[in-house]
């Protein structure tokens, strides 16, 4: 045993438990433990321009990093109550974020002191676990409980909150015989797994609905595994696009009432059994839930038990970690092998919806219209970009139109969907894959959200491309506005005076501001120049190591495809006729006779 001041048994702990990547901002409760991870160094530091930012950054990360966990850092008080959001995208996307901060000391909890709030009350309702811990002596075992929770069942975000005088106290502590917790969490047993095999070959149509859960648990290959066996199309929800490839044959498209594709709502409706696997029936992905539910039986599997019959009552359920549900299946599919059902005509008549179903594209129009961003999105970053994005007709008109091909491909802030979020998660991103390419897309108020963050980017070498589609508008909430015929409040246009060109009245000059963050930036207003900006801004990040912007200028008035229903999707803007349409990598496949 060896006597040290509780917070470097906190900075012992955080890099045995594995985590490497810390985002916040020192303050005088905090900084304490900033001397602790100072003195050990196995942490990385990235100070943030906002601790609300800082949050969102350990989300990127740890959506991208596949097992590591990010941690937030600040005090308890404006920079605790700055993290509250973050909390919230995370916990309500299932994510694991640890957000220390440093509180008064305990003596003065009491008596209003200077930045002390009650955080940890603050910040219960959206993490698994958030304690103001009163003796130092409790310190590790709160962390070791902290990391058994973040990891086990549901994963989610804790808070701890760290008095100054706690974090100073001198505790024995030995870092050698210190042992993470187990991860524990439900797994499906073999008689489960036969259950849902006979529902399965009991069905002409079955289709697989593929949640969050199975990229949480890294089954994205097992998923891909199962389909093939079975020979049953999928579905990824929003939080899973990318588990199993755009191109892959039983890929049937995204389902949805915002973030779908037309050919994916077309073979669901088609569907007589759905199988869902560590997903939570959302109301972006059911829309109405009669005609969801019409015609068709459901089996859901989910590791957390309040979420069977949470929407609807499914006529089978499971409470399993996706992964574990899903190895129980291939061992039971492969022991019957030789008697399943063979539902390839049902998976070749999915994918031909898929080759042929497309919205148009390829508008040549000025000012330029958003499906022609999404065209040359996909023709420049390819196979292996990895897309962060949040909320918007930008994430909407992107989901139904980019394509992903990985596993955590697309980051998004599905649940939440805060704006500000994509600029600081995109920074974690990054942070967890340096070689990769990284671009963000945001709507234009979304970039200015946390525009300040940009300036991390600069500071920390963290290169990525932005994507601003710029209309001036709260494009979603204008669009949801129509049903009362206003317009009102949504306008973000002023003739900027320090502004020239065509985008002068669209109000904010991204460029000026992007550049002054110590950014690149160009602007984009004529639709054949798009694919050159893109291309050059990857060029532009790889050479400085910088956040680099390519704003477009979009037609001031742009409503995307969404509706109340899977089969009342309102169509704003013409359907493709030929593939010139609608240039995409999927290859079309043909239903033999």
């Amino acid at each position: 045993m060896t006597r040290m001041r509780a917070v470097d048994a906190v900075a012992l702990i955080l890099e045995k438990e594995g985590a490497t990547e810390a985002f916040g901002l020192p303050g005088a409760a905090i900084n304490p433990l900033y001397s602790a991870l100072r003195a050990h160094g196995g942490i990385r530091h990235t100070l943030a321009r906002h601790v609300e930012g800082a949050s969102h950054m350990a989300d990127g990360y740890t959506r991208a990093a596949a097992g590591n966990i990010g941690v937030c850092l600040g005090t308890s008080g404006p920079a605790g109550t700055d993290m509250i959001t973050g909390l919230y995208a995370a916990q309500a996307d299932s994510q694991p974020i640890l957000c220390i901060t440093g509180q008064a000391p305990v003596a003065v909890l009491d008596k209003e002191d200077f930045q002390a709030v009650d955080i940890a009350s603050i910040a219960a309702p959206l993490t698994k676990m958030a304690k103001t811990v009163l003796e130092a002596a409790q310190v590790p075992g709160t962390f070791q409980k902290a990391f058994q929770l973040m990891r086990s069942a549901r994963p989610g975000p804790v808070l701890i909150d760290l008095p100054v005088d706690v974090q100073q106290a001198e505790i024995e502590f030995d870092i050698d015989t210190y042992e993470p917790l187990p991860v524990v969490g439900p797994a499906a047993t073999r008689a489960q797994a036969d259950r849902v095999l006979d529902m399965i070959a009991e069905a002409e149509r079955p289709i697989i609905v593929a949640g969050g859960g199975i990229v949480n648990a890294d089954a994205t290959d097992q998923l891909v595994e199962l389909a093939e066996l079975l020979d049953i199309p999928v579905t990824p929800t929003l939080m899973a696009w990318g588990a199993i490839p755009d191109d892959h044959p039983l890929m049937a498209g995204m389902v949805g009432i915002q973030t779908h594709t037309r050919y994916g709502n077309a073979s669901f409706l088609e569907s007589d059994l759905v199988l869902g696997i560590g997903n939570r029936w959302a109301n972006r992905h059911t829309g109405d839930l009669e005609t969801y539910r019409r015609g068709r039986r459901f089996i859901h599997i989910d590791i957390e038990p309040t979420q069977i019959g949470r929407v609807f009552a499914p006529d089978y359920s499971v409470v399993s970690d996706a992964g574990a549900a899903i190895a129980a299946l291939l061992e039971a599919a492969r022991a019957r092998k030789d008697r399943l059902p063979d539902f390839s005509t049902w998976a070749r008549a999915c994918a031909a919806r898929k080759g042929t179903m497309h919205r148009k594209t390829n508008f040549t129009e000025r000012p330029i219209k958003p499906q022609r961003v999404y065209q040359e999105m996909n023709a420049v970053f390819g196979r292996d970009v990895t897309y962060v994005t949040t909320i918007g007709l930008s994430q909407i008109a992107g989901a139904q139109m980019l394509h992903a091909y990985h596993p955590r491909s697309w980051i998004n802030a599905g649940q939440a969907g805060p704006l500000g979020w994509t600029g600081p998660a995109a920074l974690g991103v990054v942070r967890a894959r340096p070689d990769t390419t990284v671009v963000a897309l945001s709507g234009d108020y979304d970039f200015q959200f946390m525009v300040e963050e940009l300036a991390v980017g600069a500071q920390h070498r963290l290169p990525y491309v932005h994507v601003v589609v710029n209309n001036s508008y709260l494009g979603l909430i204008r669009q949801a506005q129509r049903p009362f015929e206003m317009d009102y409040e949504v306008s973000l246009a002023f003739d900027n005076i320090n502004a020239t060109g065509e985008s002068a009245g669209y109000g904010v000059d991204h460029v000026a501001v992007a550049k002054g963050l110590g950014c690149q930036a160009v602007r984009v207003e004529d639709p054949e120049d798009i694919r050159g900006a893109l291309e050059d801004a990857v060029r532009q990040a790889e050479e400085h190591q910088v956040p680099v912007v390519v704003e477009v200028i979009l037609e001031r008035v742009t409503n995307i495809s969404m509706g109340a229903a899977l089969d009342a999707v309102n169509e704003f803007e013409p359907l493709a006729e030929s593939s010139e349409d609608a240039p995409t990598s999927l290859t079309p496949l043909v239903v033999s006779e």
